[in-house]
């Protein structure tokens, strides 16, 4: 292992649309599964899908940078040519973007391409790509 990596549990109320989005859409592979989880391997993290229907609602959504933003997300930080693939992928696909991808801070520190999606059960994923990666935690 070269970086840390994280590990996330997030409540899903349909397994097979989560599988179809996790690895079908998305392309991450699949790891260990029951019949109330699934593990995925979403760009060499462990994010794990469990079957808790009553634990699925819509995120609150904050005021950023002009947008509405759903406050609880995940989502992971990836090489620009990675979130370009990966937003025409979605594109492609007809997925509804809760926000378009689009670059923020451009031309300024932290300069970022970013966008949101939501999963079949609802949960909100950004995926980000900053132009110089010495910049994830620039003021």
């Amino acid at each position: 292992m070269t970086r840390p990596r994280f590990h996330l549990a997030f409540p899903v109320n349909d397994l097979e649309a989560a599988r179809s989005f996790y690895a079908g859409l998305m392309g991450c592979s699949e790891g260990r599964s029951s019949n109330n989880w699934i593990d995925f391997n979403m760009f060499g993290h462990q994010v794990v899908a469990h079957l808790a229907p009553e634990e699925c609602a819509p995120a609150q959504t904050g005021h950023v940078d002009g947008k509405q933003v759903p406050v609880r997300h995940f989502g992971v930080i990836l090489e620009w040519d990675e979130w370009q693939t990966l937003a025409h992928r979605f594109r492609n696909a007809g997925t509804e973007f809760v926000i378009e991808p689009y670059v923020r801070f451009a031309g300024e520190s932290g300069e970022q391409g970013t966008f949101f999606v939501r999963d079949p059960a609802g949960n909100a994923l950004e995926f980000k790509s900053f132009r110089n990666d010495d910049q994830v935690f620039a003021r």
